[in-house]
Order: C-alpha cells, then sequence, then structure tokens
C-alpha cells in the first residue's frame, strides 16, 4: 500500500514499512524496517533541511522528484532511482531470488535485533570510489568486499560515488559489510534494527561532494598555522627531548609548525596530564613554541587504566563502555611504573556525560596550558578483541552503533574547544566515520608499514579519502612501522614519501623508527625521526621540499576554503576535475591538488622516470624546464631523486619551482 506523508511516500507490505523523503538538494533519504520505523539510532545525516519534492501517482507507481533525482516506489515496494531530467535509471533494488527474500532482508538475531541486507542491482562499467580508507590498494573498488567496521589503518565511512553520477550514504553505523559484486550489490548490518541510506545525484561528482557536504557538515576552515610542517616521532620522551628538536629547527631556519608529544607523556593512561618528573614546565614549553611560531599537539587517547586517578569515579558513574557480559574491559596495554600490560577500558564517547567529563579533564591539564591541538590516536576504538558484539555503548548495542565511536570522540573536543571560545578546531585521528569533517577531524592512514608498496597503497587510499567527504588527511611520512637510517632503499623511500607529502593536504612526519633506542623498553621508544637525521644528502633534499611546502601554503589555503565552502577536497582524484574524460577515471596513481596542479608521486625504488597521463582539452607546464604539454594521453616524464614530476595547468601561477 502506498500514500503520501510528510512531503515523502511511504509504503506498507506485510510486516515492511519503507519511507521515502526528500532531503537535501536533489537528495532522498530512505528508511525501511519491520513493523514501525524508529527515530532514535544515531546517524551522519544533519537534521531535515526542509526540501521539499513533487509527488505524483500513476498506474501503482508512486513518484517523488527532488531536484535532479526522482525516487519510484512501485506497488510491490521495490525502488528505483533516477536522474529527473533525463529517465536515466541511476540504481535500483534488486531482488535476492523470486520468491523470497526481496531487496530487503531481515533475519532475527534476537530482542528485536536483525541480521539486515540491503540489495542493489549492478551495472556494468560502473566504478565505485570513497567508503573511507583501506589497505586493500584498489582505486576504483567495484569487485570488492569492504567490511564496514573500524580497524587501525581501515577507516569505515559508508559513502561511495558512483561513476553512474549518484552517491549513496549508508546511513548505519552498525557493524558489517558491502559487496560491491558483479551480479549486484548488497549493503549488510550484522545486528541493527532499520535500514537507513541516503543517496544523492548530481551532474558531476563535484557536485555529489557538495551536496554530501551539505547533508553531513562542512569542514571547518582550516587554520592556516596547521598548513605547515608538522614533526612527529615515535616519541619524545621528555620536554628537553622536543624542545630540542624543535630548537635546532630554529637554529637551522627550518620551518615548522606544529611538533607533537606522542603517548606515554602522562602519568597514566586515562589522566589525560603531564608526568611532572619529565614534563616539569608545559605551560613554558607552549609559550616557547609559539614564540617560535610552532603549536604543541598532545596524544590524548580514549582509554582508561585501572591505575589512573579517573578509573574509579568514571566506573562508578557509568561513563566507560558497558559490557554485556563480564567488567567493563575492553583491551590490554602497557602502562606507566608496571610491567607487562594492564587491562585497560575505553570511555562511551556516545554518552554526552561521558564526552564533557573527558573534556574537563583536558581542558584544565591541557587547554589552560596553552595547548590548542589534539592528537586522537587509539579511537576506533582499539579494542582486543577487535569485536563488538559484547560491548553496549550509550547510543546502543555494539553492533549497530560501534563505527561512529571515532566521530563522536572528535565532537567531545569540537564543543569542548567551541564552549571554551575557539573558532580554531583540529583534530588528527586515526579513524573517523560519516560527518567527522564537521568536528574538525583530520585522518591519518595509521599504522602502515615503511614500504614502497605501502606508499603505492597510500596514495588510492588517500584518494578514496577524498571521495569520502574528508577534506583533511595524511599519512606517517616514511611509513610508521620500521625504516632504517641506514639503508639506501629507505632513505630514497623517505624522500619519494616526502615527495608525495607535500601535496597532501596536511604534511606530516612520523614513525617507529629503527634502531629502536632500547629494543626492551616496554614505552616503546624509536629511533630519530628528524629530516636531519638521514644524512646530508637526504637532508638537504627534505629541506628544499620543506621550504617548497612553505611556498605553497597560500595555494593550500585556497584549497582549504573551497573545501570549507563548497566540500570539494583539496587532493582528489582526476576525473572530478574532468567528468567528461573516460580515461581521468581509471588514473589512480596521480592526483590533482587543487584545480592548477597535477601531482604524479614517485613509489618505485630506483625509478627516474615515469609515465603520467594527462586529461583531454588540457595543457600543462612543467615548472621546471618550461616545457608546455598538451593533454589527452600519457607522457613520460623524468623523476629525478630531486623531484617527482608536478605539472602546472597552463596559465595558472603557482610557485612549484624555486
Amino acid at each position: 500500500m502506498l500514500h503520501e506523508i510528510d512531503g515523502g511516500i511511504e509504503w506498507h507490505g506485510g510486516h515492511q514499512v519503507v519511507r521515502v523523503e526528500p532531503w537535501g538538494a536533489d537528495s532522498v533519504r530512505v528508511r525501511a524496517g519491520l513493523h514501525r520505523l524508529r527515530w532514535d539510532i544515531p546517524g551522519a545525516l544533519s537534521e531535515h533541511p526542509g526540501t521539499e519534492g513533487r509527488i505524483g501517482v500513476e498506474g501503482g507507481t508512486a513518484r517523488l522528484a527532488n531536484g535532479g533525482i526522482t525516487a519510484e516506489v512501485g506497488e510491490d515496494g521495490m525502488l528505483r532511482f533516477l536522474r529527473t531530467s533525463s529517465r536515466e535509471e541511476l540504481l535500483a533494488e534488486q531482488r535476492a531470488h523470486f520468491w523470497w527474500p526481496g531487496p530487503r532482508a531481515y533475519t532475527s538475531t534476537g530482542n528485536g535485533y536483525y541480521r539486515i541486507e540491503q540489495r542493489f542491482a549492478a551495472y556494468e562499467g560502473e566504478r565505485v570510489f570513497g567508503l573511507g580508507q583501506h589497505t586493500h590498494g584498489l582505486f576504483d573498488q567495484k569487485g570488492a568486499v569492504v567490511d564496514l567496521v573500524q580497524r587501525n589503518a581501515e577507516v569505515s565511512v559508508p559513502f561511495l560515488v558512483s561513476s553512474r553520477g549518484y552517491g549513496l550514504l549508508w546511513n548505519s553505523p552498525a557493524v558489517g559489510r558491502v559487496e560491491l559484486a558483479g551480479n549486484g550489490t548488497r549493503w549488510v548490518s550484522d545486528s541493527a534494527r532499520q535500514i537507513d541510506y541516503w543517496i544523492t545525484a548530481g551532474p558531476d561528482p563535484a557536485s555529489v561532494m557538495a551536496s554530501y557536504a551539505d547533508a553531513t557538515g562542512h569542514a571547518p576552515m582550516l587554520p592556516e598555522w596547521a598548513s605547515g610542517f608538522w614533526q612527529c616521532r615515535l616519541r619524545y620522551r621528555t620536554q628537553e627531548e622536543l624542545m630540542e628538536v624543535a630548537r635546532e629547527h630554529r637554529r637551522r631556519g627550518l620551518p615548522l609548525s606544529v611538533i607533537v608529544a606522542d603517548f606515554f607523556h602522562w602519568t597514566h593512561l586515562g589522566d589525560w596530564r603531564f608526568d611532572p618528573l619529565e614534563w616539569p614546565d608545559p605551560e613554558g614549553m607552549v609559550h616557547e613554541l609559539r614564540e617560535m611560531g610552532t603549536e604543541l599537539m598532545v596524544s590524548v587517547w580514549p582509554s582508561v587504566s585501572p591505575l589512573s586517578e579517573n578509573f574509579a569515579e568514571m566506573q562508578r558513574r557509568g561513563l566507560l563502555i558497558a559490557t554485556e557480559q563480564g567488567p567493563p574491559v575492553h583491551a590490554d596495554w602497557a602502562d606507566k611504573g608496571v610491567e607487562g600490560k594492564v587491562q585497560v577500558s575505553f570511555y562511551d564517547a556516545t554518552d554526552p556525560q561521558a564526552r564533557a567529563f573527558v573534556w574537563d579533564k583536558v581542558r584544565r591539564n591541557y587547554y589552560d596550558l596553552g595547548i590548542r591541538l589534539w592528537w586522537l590516536d587509539a579511537c576506533e576504538p582499539e579494542i582486543k578483541p577487535g569485536h563488538q558484539h559484547n560491548l553496549h555503548y550509550s547510543a546502543g548495542p555494539g553492533d549497530e552503533v560501534a563505527n561512529i565511536y571515532p566521530a563522536e570522540h572528535a565532537r567531545a573536543f569540537y564543543e569542548g574547544m567551541r564552549a571554551s571560545g575557539e573558532s580554531e578546531v583540529v583534530t588528527l585521528c586515526r579513524s573517523a566515520w560519516a560527518g567527522s569533517q564537521r568536528y574538525g577531524a583530520a585522518l591519518w592512514s595509521g599504522d602502515i608499514p615503511a614500504t614502497f608498496a605501502s606508499l603505492r597503497t597510500q596514495i588510492r587510499a588517500g584518494l578514496n579519502v577524498a571521495m569520502s567527504g574528508i577534506p583533511w588527511w595524511t599519512t606517517d611520512i616514511g611509513g610508521f612501522h620500521g625504516g632504517d637510517q641506514e639503508s639506501p632503499e629507505y632513505r630514497e623511500l623517505l624522500v619519494r614519501w616526502f615527495q608525495y607529502g607535500v601535496f597532501c593536504p596536511l604534511l606530516r612526519l612520523h614513525g617507529f623508527r629503527e634502531p629502536f633506542v632500547d629494543r626492551l623498553d616496554p614505552q616503546m621508544t624509536g629511533g630519530p625521526n628528524e629530516v636531519w637525521s638521514y644524512g646530508e644528502e637526504v637532508y638537504e633534499r627534505l629541506r628544499d621540499l620543506l621550504f617548497l611546502r612553505e611556498r605553497l601554503r597560500p595555494y593550500v589555503m585556497e584549497q582549504m576554503r573551497a573545501a570549507h565552502e563548497t566540500g570539494m577536497p583539496p587532493m582528489r582524484p582526476l576525473f572530478v576535475d574532468f567528468p567528461a574524460d573516460e580515461r581521468a577515471w581509471d588514473v589512480g596513481d596521480s592526483f590533482m591538488f587543487g584545480p592548477d596542479l597535477l601531482v604524479a608521486p614517485v613509489a618505485e625504488y630506483g625509478a627516474r622516470e615515469r609515465e603520467v597521463y594527462l586529461p583531454e582539452t588540457t595543457r600543462w607546464r612543467d615548472p621546471h624546464s618550461g616545457d608546455v604539454l598538451s593533454g589527452g594521453g600519457a607522457v613520460l616524464l623524468p623523476a629525478p631523486l630531486e623531484r617527482a614530476p608536478v605539472l602546472v595547468r597552463e596559465g595558472a601561477s603557482v610557485p612549484v619551482a624555486g
């Protein structure tokens, strides 16, 4: 049975309820469930924008047209989504079987929860991008099975952009997967109560991205100081050790925007304060750094040790993630002053009271000392073992809501900073979910290997992050795990990775370098990881790249303004700027940085040239040779160790060459 309701369409058949309603320009939201629809399940969409669509019924089919998209609901409850202007099918539901199940299946997991499946048709030649950040190394993700779960270096943002001209947000934080198979697409939630997704249509990917930003929130304007160089290593053990690095940057005349106090600067996990034995004057440290033009970033973990001064109160007040069975213990981790590991808990970031409690501690112990920049490490959260079915959050059971955790953790700091009168908010996060960008969350690619293969994977991962609506992204330059300072191959990798990092939204050097200071150290201290740590030849190249980034910063900030206002990511695949060029949709090893730079990283050891595809109807200038190259095909460009190919669009003025 079909009928109009609240400006939308609702269908009832058997026990199923399906509601379709306009939700922003050129977009509709679909919710489906058994018996009734719920309004208490968290998601990424902003409040209803009040959009009005045109509704009509003809021959047993109801249609809702909202700008560029039209949703059709048949009398059997089957949905199709069309481009309004041409009636071209963008996406349609598909039955699993002519008898049962249909396009939507609900298999009971008990107590009103279901294993949910939503099926759509597959289309020949369709390409799919986005879905967060993954280590599978794929650019086009059609054909892949992608887990919808948060893990270190595996970030679930369930938004995809299709080459067919639509974007789809699976607006459910439930653990599950999406299967992008050749015979159909299937979204699966392991245990949830209803289906909720949002679909938008646009003439090009930029329009789709703009609608997504409108629906889930725009990133704030990146502070100008954040566009420079961020220095980090695992880890600076004391205030003096960190300050000596900052002072050395100043002595050498090197730019330094951010330096990081990493983990174990605290007394115990969950104390959220400096250890006074190792960091005796953090307020003075912040003051001296700021005089140098450098901000201090501190690592803040969501885990709480039973040794923490806050543990008992948080447990008493119910501010830790609950467990269905057993005590609220979620992982084991090293803590200061203890041999071996302790059983730690995570605070419940989906609970407003818990978010307020953590921010209050952070405010007293860091913010009041002048610190304004937060590294939200291990924010998946990093539970062990990595499953959610025994956890219960304030927002609901773990299987149904867990993926929203990193966004809610970033929200705690965003709301705390704004309540403290701050307008500039940046958090560096190891995980994210749909809408994280609206809380000033910058994502980095996690604890990745220090190899050329890993660098190749990062290039594709970063482009898919961009297509997931998160404009602020970075990597550990040089990789995280390993990196021998004496290895010629690693030194070359570091240079090539730095050449890539200069053209990422954020530029950040980090890693767990060899040789380790003490391999038996339970506090995990890596070797030196400063730009001068790898020999004079490497230092000279990295120094030049630091000053290249300085020259680019006005251009970077222009792109950050566009990201804030329109949702256009600064780093993006070629097809975003050149959607009519069919070959551009296949290029995953080079990218646009803003509208005027085409960047082609070198990710093969020993390579001194590389092939670069130039989009159709364009002309490009090599800033080093002055040569002008015409688009529409691939060219072989020199790639000496001192630089990777970067081309400037003809007529643009971007200071790539010194």
